[in-house]
C-alpha cells in the first residue's frame, strides 16, 4: 500500500470521527432540551415534551448510525480498542444496574437514576483511554 492509498481510509475515518461527534454533540443538545424544556421554555405543555423526545430518540438512532460508520472505517487495533471498552462498558452497567436496582428496592440507596446512567458513559471513556495506552 502507498501513501495514496493510505490518504483516501485517513480521510475517511476523519469523517466518521467528525460525523460522531456531530452526531454525539447534537444528541446531547437535544436531550438537554428534552430535559430542560419544560421548565425553561414551554412550561410544561405534554406535546412539546413529547416532540423533544421523539427528536432526541430520533437523533440518538443518528448516534448509532455514525458510530458503526466510524467502526467501519477504523483500523484493526482501533476496534479492538472499542470492542474491549464496550465490553467492559456493557459490564459494568449490567452489574451496577442489576445491583442499584435490588439495592433500591430494599430501600438501600438513594441515589439519582441519572448519575446511574452517566456512569457507563465515564466508564467508557476510561476504558478507551486505558486501551490507548496499553496499545501504543
Amino acid at each position: 500500500m502507498d501513501a495514496t492509498d493510505a490518504a483516501p481510509n485517513y480521510r475517511e475515518s476523519i469523517r466518521a470521527t467528525a460525523a460522531l461527534a456531530v452526531w454525539t454533540l447534537a444528541w446531547l443538545a437535544t436531550l438537554a432540551l428534552a430535559q430542560f424544556g419544560p421548565e425553561l421554555l414551554w412550561a410544561g405543555e405534554s406535546t412539546w415534551s413529547w416532540v423533544a423526545v421523539v427528536v432526541n430518540l430520533l437523533v440518538g438512532v443518528g448516534v448509532i448510525v455514525a458510530f458503526t460508520r466510524y467502526l467501519s472505517r477504523a483500523d484493526e487495533l482501533d476496534r479492538k480498542i472499542m470492542l474491549d471498552a464496550l465490553a467492559v462498558t456493557l459490564g459494568v452497567a449490567w452489574v451496577t444496574g442489576f445491583a442499584y436496582v435490588v439495592a433500591n428496592a430494599a430501600g438501600l440507596v438513594t441515589i439519582d437514576i441519572g448519575v446511574l446512567l452517566a456512569a457507563p458513559g465515564v466508564v467508557f471513556v476510561l476504558a478507551v483511554v486505558v486501551g490507548k495506552i496499553r496499545y501504543r
